[in-house]
């Protein structure tokens, strides 16, 4: 990885790989230089690098490294030049639009263009060759050859540059821009399985804005701006998914404005909520949700009714129309009413759901069907004067349809009014954003409820009727289709019939006992009778014998019915912990069942999966062995037909083996004999054309010349013509000047006075600004000098005080240095005189060990052996009058009093130090001491030699009272005590 110490070098040389053909070093080397920390402040230089960056990777197709430079190059410009990364994304979309289209274009030329060598030659062996290996169409590869390859690249485009710019609030617009044109992409070029990617993708870029709160240059959904362009895509998005016709997707794109909707709980613009419901009513209608597709056409109906100035009556009809028939064509009967517990919960889930998306708010308390059903919207389309803005064909159907009770003549008379409504519709005039209203789709789902309609009013006043009669008093549909829309009918306890094929007769009877209908009839009848005994036989006042025998008969209801209630409640919570249990039951049941499923599923395609590609490779194996005899074939009757037209020799001998490759190389040999010939032909006829041009330009040339001379006759009279002209019109305007001349020169007198005196009037100005020009410079000159010299005296007094005060800072630390250089001498001084007291002392305290052990040897004499026992040295105590000169001693030679080892004293006694006098004032310390040959005990103030044995300066203990063979040690001159307190010079 090359560095570069400025952004310039790394251009150049990418620019310089460029031009001798590297491109794939240069998109390194800016890749390089773009990823490196070292250059992570942004520059103007960064933008060039960035366009040319994407360039290389346009033109090699390098989705990833133009990711990887992009996200590099927003960390460096997101906080200083946001601008510039928009510029960079829009020309690196720019480039791959610009190279798919190309390629498009280049697709499109080559299937068009003439790529024949020989004009009279059906297919080339290279063509034949190349169809017979990939078995496709010409246009099918130059599409997979040429466009697919760069349209690949322009969906990664799309997906890098949202994947840059989502939640980034700076770069909101051109986010909003970018998801536009992807949308247009898909919709263009029909790419149903990127378009639902895309979808995706936006939705999972708005959870993570939503999820992940505390980013940094985070959208805010609550600013209008930001919610208008979050809208706006979303709106696009529903509107190229009812264009591709992908109805799932159209439906979570308008689940995604709701969410958006509810989140920012803002309502949009009424032209959006135009669109919003028009998609509604697409999608609710393709999924043959009829009575959702009703409340969608309410709410766009009262919309345009509400904002729309320009609504004209023609289209206000048409709209209203298309309200009622939709809520006519709702089944009239409840689809849930067999359905299990668990469905219930799903439709009422569903209901709510669909509710909130329509715009109704219900409480999930009560039951959602009571809310949002045909009745209730019949009833509040009559309510709010929608029924009175429809045609008069719908006024009518919807009388005959609810209101009426036409048994036999209801089909006959609603059929020409259902021709008349299939007339009506077209596109809006004054509501462009509602789709194109079309009537006629309304008629199959009316004809159906006609036919539902018929058989209810039938069977109220029918028992028995022929199949003949009921078919013909239904003109709509076949009797199979209206057995079929029985049965369904029957299913849902709508009506109660039943078809007997053997009699021909259709039969309608009771819904049973415990029907509603029934059940209801016996209760109203009941309690009127109760009426008619209580007006005929009213009670009498007395008290009955009865109730004083049954006086606690209430007390003993009531028990009764709060027991009959607590059991009933037991049942039912018994059902409903029983029902709990099945149902979770069926979902352990359900899930293995669908795991199962699954294993045998993947099972089962992986062995087709299998079988598919075996039988694929054999297909392709015989279809290559297939074309190989076709082609042979062909290029046998080829070569045969051209020898007979140009009466040659067969191009096959006979009884030679005909193979492919041989026939492939005779005509390959045939085709260039006559692709010469042909250039032959060419150069004959381009010399004879040549010969020709020749002659034609011969018998031009005087031609051309007498048409020359006439032309210069021609121009030289029309030039003697108009300087004849030019002469009359000069000699006129010279009249006229001279007029002009005479009749201003009688002003001219006055004009030189005026003028004499304008110029004296200015002169005397212009002195004046002089003079006055002169003094404000003079003063000008004179506050400059003044300044100047004030400035000269503030820093020669400044100059002055910093010299005085770096004078007396130097002087200052000449004093410090001499005071330290001094301190160190007399140290110096101090330390030699105390090393030398030492060693005179040390000299000393050997001097008297020698004659010490002289003396002890004469005395105690030597063993013959020799070996002695190793003696300790004794160690003297010393009393706290006495060991305080030796202290201070001490203290003062912190150098002298440390241990010196034998052999180093040694050295020392040998290179003479020992031979030097005691200084005085040791011998008047030492003055009054005590005896030489006493060893160990301090000098006390009385002269005694004897002192308690107490631990030494070293902290050992005195053990002088020990027997003289433990006391010395063998070589006799090792040091007898590490004090000086304990001796002095001999006297």
């Amino acid at each position: 990885m090359s560095t570069y110490a400025k952004p310039e070098a790394a251009l150049n040389q990418a620019e310089a790989l460029i031009n001798v053909g590297q491109k794939q070093d240069a998109l390194q080397v800016l890749h390089d230089l773009i990823t490196s920390k070292r250059h992570r402040a942004w520059q103007k230089i960064l933008e060039k690098i960035m366009f040319k960056y994407v360039e290389l990777c346009v033109d090699m197709r390098r989705g990833k490294f133009a990711k990887d430079g992009l996200i590099q190059y927003r960390i460096v410009c997101q906080q200083v030049n946001v601008t510039s990364l928009e510029e960079v994304i829009k020309h690196f979309m720019h480039l791959s639009t610009e190279k798919a289209e190309q390629a498009r274009s280049q697709a499109q030329a080559l299937e068009e263009a003439l790529d024949v060598d020989d004009l009279e030659a059906d297919k080339r062996p290279e063509d034949l060759m190349l169809s017979y290996v990939s078995g496709e169409k010409g246009k099918d590869r130059s599409d997979r050859e040429l466009v697919t390859p760069w349209f690949k690249f322009l969906w990664e485009t799309y997906r890098t540059v949202l994947e840059i710019l989502r939640n980034n609030s700076k770069l909101e617009a051109l986010y909003a821009m970018t998801a536009h044109r992807a949308f247009q992409f898909c919709k263009q070029y029909k790419r149903t399985t990127e378009f639902r990617r895309l979808c995706e993708i936006i939705r999972n870029h708005l959870l993570n804005l939503n999820k992940y709160r505390d980013q940094r240059d985070r959208p805010d959904l609550s600013s209008p701006e930001s919610l208008q362009l979050y809208l706006d895509t979303r709106f696009e998005q529903l509107k190229v998914a009812t264009d591709l016709q992908l109805w799932q997707e159209a439906f979570y794109s308008v689940e995604d404005i709701h969410g958006l909707m509810c989140m920012v709980k803002k309502t949009p613009k009424p032209s959006l909520l135009v669109v919003y419901y028009a998609k509604l009513t697409e999608i609710f209608w393709i999924s043959s949700s009829h009575l959702y597709h009703a409340y969608a056409w309410f709410k766009l109906f009262t919309l345009q009714k509400t904002y729309n100035k320009n609504l004209s009556l023609k289209d206000l009809q048409l709209i209203a129309s298309s309200v009622v028939l939709a809520a006519l064509l709702v089944v009239p009967y409840d689809r849930s009413r067999s359905a299990s517990h668990l469905e219930l919960e799903n439709e009422k889930d569903r209901n709510l759901r669909m509710a909130n998306l329509i715009g109704f708010e219900l409480d999930p308390k009560f039951d959602s069907r009571e809310a949002l059903s045909r009745s209730s919207l019949l009833s509040e389309l009559v309510s709010k004067g929608v029924m009175s803005c429809a045609t008069q064909e719908v006024k009518d159907l919807y009388n005959l349809l609810e209101h009426e009770f036409l048994p036999l003549d209801l089909a006959s008379k609603v059929q020409p009014l259902l021709a008349k409504i299939s007339k009506y519709g077209g596109k809006l005039a004054s509501a462009s954003s509602v789709p194109e209203v079309q009537l006629s789709r309304y008629i199959p789902a009316l004809e159906k409820l006609v036919t539902l309609r018929v058989l209810q009013q039938v069977s109220e006043v029918y028992q028995m009727m022929r199949i003949e009669s009921l078919s013909q008093m239904i003109p709509f549909f076949g009797f199979a289709v209206v057995e079929k829309i029985s049965v369904e009918a029957v299913k849902h306890n709508f009506i109660a019939m039943k078809i007997d094929h053997m009699r021909g007769v259709v039969v309608f009877c009771n819904l049973g006992l415990e029907s509603d209908g029934l059940r209801d009839h016996l209760t109203i009848f009941a309690q009127s009778l109760n009426k008619v005994r209580a007006m005929i036989y009213p009670p009498a006042n007395k008290a009955s014998k009865l109730g004083d025998m049954l006086a606690g008969l209430g007390e003993i209801v009531d028990k009764e019915h709060k027991r009959l209630l607590a059991r009933k409640s037991i049942i039912e919570k018994r059902k409903e912990e029983h029902e709990r249990q099945l149902i979770e039951m069926e979902r352990e049941e359900e899930s293995r069942r669908l795991k199962q499923q699954k294993i045998t599923e993947e099972a089962e395609q992986k062995r087709l999966a299998a079988e598919f590609e075996h039988r694929k490779n054999q297909r392709i194996l015989r279809e290559i062995e297939e074309r190989e005899l076709e082609e042979a074939q062909a290029l046998l009757e080829e070569a045969e037909k051209r020898s007979k037209k140009k009466g040659g020799k067969k191009p096959i001998l006979e009884g030679e083996k005909v193979t492919k490759q041989t026939l492939m190389e005779r005509a390959l040999t045939e085709q260039l004999r006559e692709r010469q010939e042909m250039e032959k032909k060419l150069q004959k006829l381009a010399k004879t054309m040549d010969y020709l041009e020749r002659a034609k330009r011969e018998e031009a040339a005087p031609l051309i010349d007498a048409a020359f001379q006439q032309r210069l006759e021609e121009e030289k009279v029309l030039h003697e013509r108009e300087q004849q002209l030019e002469v009359e019109l000069s000699r006129q305007r010279h009249d006229g000047d001279l007029r002009e001349k005479y009749r201003l020169s009688r002003m001219l007198d006055n004009k030189n006075i005026f003028q004499e005196r304008v110029l004296n009037r200015r002169r005397v100005e212009v002195d004046r600004r002089k003079v006055e020009r002169e003094e404000r410079i003079s003063l000008i000159i004179k506050a400059r000098k003044q300044e100047r010299e004030a400035k000269r005296k503030k820093i020669f007094y400044v100059r002055t005080e910093e010299e005085k005060i770096k004078r007396l800072r130097e002087e200052e630390e000449a004093r410090k240095r001499e005071e330290a250089e001094k301190r160190k001498k007399e140290e110096a001084e101090r330390q030699a005189k105390l090393d030398e007291l030492a060693e005179k002392q040390r000299q000393r305290e050997r001097e008297l060990d020698e004659k010490e052990r002289l003396r002890k040897e004469a005395i105690l004499g030597r063993s013959s052996d020799g070996a002695s026992k190793p003696f300790e040295p004794p160690v003297r105590t010393s009393e706290p009058g006495s060991a305080a000169p030796g202290a201070a001693a001490a203290a003062a030679a912190p150098t002298s009093g440390k241990y010196i080892p034998r052999h180093l004293r040694t050295k020392m006694e040998g290179a003479g130090v020992g031979g030097q006098p005691a200084p005085p004032q040791s011998e008047e310390r030492w003055a009054g001491g005590t005896r030489p040959e006493q060893w160990g005990p301090s000098r006390r103030t009385d002269g005694s030699s004897q002192a308690p044995p107490e631990a030494d300066r070293w902290g050992r203990p005195d053990d002088r009272s020990g027997p003289p063979s433990d006391r010395w040690r063998p070589g006799g001159g090792s040091r007898s005590s590490s004090t000086w307190s304990s001796s002095r010079p001999p006297r």
